[in-house]
């Protein structure tokens, strides 16, 4: 038992010291989720915006 459970702690310790670097492939992924938000995000705001304006003309009527 203290054989298995010393081999699962090695084995977490170089989990744990190759999952903490952040690594080039880790920015591109991120970079390539992030492009496509920060590109339609204004698109958004201003669809929001008029359909707001809308909304509050024709329930004023």
């Amino acid at each position: 038992m203290k054989e298995w459970w010393n081999k699962q702690k090695e084995k977490m310790r170089k989990n744990k010291k190759k999952n903490d670097k952040y690594t080039f492939g880790d920015f591109i992924s991120d970079v390539l989720m992030w492009v496509p938000e920060l590109i339609l995000l204004p698109f958004r705001m201003i669809f929001w915006l008029f359909r707001g304006i809308i909304r509050s003309i024709f329930e004023s009527f």
